[in-house]
């Protein structure tokens, strides 16, 4: 099934113009023409099914004919992660991160972080991309970068856990993570959080976790974070 993403649209909707773009990609890729079946998503859960009316490369017009909604998960995944030196490391970590299932991103600027501006525009295309090639009808909340001290003294909802490397008492996320539970979960940059921040972020009740017994860089660790909620809330 092609999926096509449209924001815009609510159950209320009965007709979808799509862009020049999605139009040609329409006609000339997918040689669609009237009468076929278009399969459109919101991202807020709502999967409408939509008969061609007009099929031109310029500005296909369709109407809905048919919708279902998908209900939220039960829990919610809420990862922090530091942006990468390298930008596509972290453009990998949100296309996967899609995939797999989550909720939320928070790009967080740490004592350490060596790339401190990122492109909003430009990742809000790879979770639109993503979410369609994985079938998924929920869009991924991408949130504004933020210092990490800030995100860390703001209120997070659920259970909150720092990732880190340093030799201190810590035990395994998938031994504490408990189904059907909101998660917040915080991934460091290349140099690892520093002392500070991580008496910061236990200051303020986050839980210290390890991913496991080998040293894993940053986009790894978020991967490696968000496939252990998933598969412990299957």
């Amino acid at each position: 099934m092609q999926l096509f993403y449209n924001p815009d649209i609510t159950e209320i909707t009965t007709q979808i113009a799509f862009s020049r773009e999605e139009s040609r990609h329409i006609v000339k890729v997918l040689r669609k023409s009237t009468a076929d079946k278009l399969f459109v998503t919101n991202g807020k859960g709502w999967l409408f099914t939509a008969e061609l009316n007009l099929a031109d490369v310029k500005n296909c017009l369709a109407t809905i004919v048919d919708k279902t909604f998908q209900n939220a998960r039960d829990y919610n995944i809420h990862l922090a992660v530091a942006p990468t030196k390298m930008n596509d490391r972290y453009e990998w970590f949100l296309e996967k991160a899609t995939e797999i299932g989550i909720d939320s991103i928070t790009p967080i600027i740490c004592d350490h972080s060596e790339r401190k501006v990122v492109k909003i525009e430009r990742y809000e295309k790879i979770l639109q991309a993503a979410m369609k090639q994985s079938l998924h009808y929920y869009m991924p909340t991408l949130n504004e970068p933020v210092a990490l001290k800030t995100f860390i003294e703001q209120q997070q909802t659920g259970t909150c856990f720092i990732a880190h490397c340093e030799e201190t008492d810590k035990k395994s996320l998938k031994q504490l993570i408990k189904p059907k539970t909101d998660l917040t979960i915080l991934i460091g940059p290349e140099g690892d959080f520093s002392i500070k921040e991580i008496a910061l972020a236990l200051k303020n009740n986050f839980i210290p976790v390890t991913l496991g017994h080998t040293r894993l860089r940053t986009e790894t660790a978020a991967i490696v974070a968000c496939h252990t909620a998933a598969l412990i809330n299957e």
